[in-house]
């Protein structure tokens, strides 16, 4: 296989390269964890006038017609400095419209997002649902002139900071059922919406969104009633791949960090890189990142060209490989860094939480190994016991 970068692919990685370290280095995203909404719209809009939103939307919809792995690689360089603007919910809402909205719907939400604009998110989870895209208890119920949604969302990345959300609720049927789920975009000033910000352990900004009777009009539904896990599924996999890519740019900067620190810090005379031991601890990590990058690529390629059980295989093969290696990877960091590691001024803390937070965002190691030990194909007799004996079942995505 050949791991070459196109010209486009290289010009992609040196613009968000320069960008990131020109207008995102480490202190703006220090300083803005303490923020309430924990991004810049300047920035943002920076982010879009660079193309970086359009990257993986097709022409006719205003973008640039690339892959996935093309977005990838420019999120790898923008987690090098933990650039905190929320890239990955804005693409994954604007996939979700790109792939089941009117034109209409592209035109007023899709098209400013990519501009840079305007902040898309999706509003999935709920407090059952562990990661199971059909586990969805809000309900749409038909109203005078339009739908009525009731229901809360939970862990809304960028929700706080959102133009607008794509909501999955339930017309019919009950929690866990595969079919009756139908998604809407909804505007974050619609009257009946509470949005609660809270921030997850890395200073990032996140929401809890409640419905409480919240009326959109059928504009608001986004493709056909009762359709929406096939797009939820989908939007659940491009997230892993994309975590896994801003997870990969993540480790790979804590490694070199690292290294960085090996070679200047003194003890007994002598630079400590020069201890054996500490060394072959460096190695360690470097192979885990290696690991990571593999796994982080076929993620990416996957969910292009492949389809079904061979691209959940790919995605949660990628998030374990994540989840294990690159904690790996930090946690080393820390202890080379010694004492200092454990400080917040140290920076290495910083990359140890974001990654924390990416090993969970899109289902945590638990929840991929065991979707993976239950495709077909994989005979893990021992693995599915395991989570049946932890209460764990295999969760469907």
């Amino acid at each position: 296989m050949n791991f070459d970068l196109s010209d486009d692919q290289k010009l992609f990685v040196k613009t968000a390269a320069d960008f990131a370290k020109r207008s995102s280095p480490v202190s703006r995203h220090r300083r803005l964890r303490d923020e309430p909404r924990g991004f810049e719209p300047a920035v943002y809009k920076e982010m879009g006038e660079l193309g970086f939103f359009g990257i993986p939307f097709s022409e006719a919809s205003g973008g640039f017609g690339g892959r996935l792995i093309d977005a990838a690689l420019v999120v790898e360089k923008l987690a090098t400095t933990l650039t905190p603007e929320p890239y990955i919910p804005s693409v994954l809402a604007g996939r979700a419209i790109e792939r089941a909205g009117t034109a209409a719907q592209i035109e007023r939400y899709l098209a400013p997002m990519i501009a840079g604009e305007t902040v898309l998110a999706v509003a999935a989870l709920e407090a059952r649902s562990r990661f199971a895209p059909a586990w969805v208890e809000t309900r749409a119920e038909p109203t005078a002139g339009g739908i009525a949604l009731t229901g809360e969302k939970t862990w809304v990345m960028a929700g706080h900071g959102a133009g607008a959300w794509v909501v999955s609720a339930r017309e019919h049927g009950r929690a866990g059922d595969g079919d009756g789920i139908s998604l809407f975009i909804v505007d974050s000033d619609t009257p009946g919406v509470t949005v609660t910000p809270i921030k997850t352990m890395d200073g990032r900004g996140a929401a809890m969104i409640a419905f409480a009777g919240t009326k959109v009009d059928d504009s608001a539904r986004l493709g056909e009633p009762g359709a929406g896990v096939p797009i939820l599924e989908d939007l659940a996999t491009t997230g892993c791949a994309l975590a896994c890519a801003e997870g990969l740019g993540v480790i790979d900067t804590a490694l070199w960090m690292t290294v960085d620190y090996l070679k200047t810090r003194e003890q007994f005379g002598v630079k400590i890189g020069t201890f054996q031991a500490l060394a072959h601890r460096a190695v360690d990590m470097f192979v885990e990142v290696e690991l990571c990058r593999s796994m982080s690529i076929l993620a990416s390629l996957a969910i292009d060209e492949l389809s079904g059980d061979e691209r959940k295989a790919a995605v949660s093969a990628a998030m374990a490989q994540l989840a294990m290696g690159g904690r790996l990877v930090v946690r080393q960091a820390i202890q080379l860094f010694g004492g200092i590691g454990i400080t917040d001024e140290a920076d290495i803390g910083l990359y140890f939480k974001r990654l924390e937070c990416l090993t969970r965002i899109f289902g945590d190691e638990d929840t991929h190994v065991c979707r993976y030990a239950s495709l077909p194909g994989f005979a893990a007799t021992g693995a599915e016991k395991s989570a049946r004996s932890a209460h764990r079942e295999p969760t469907p995505a």
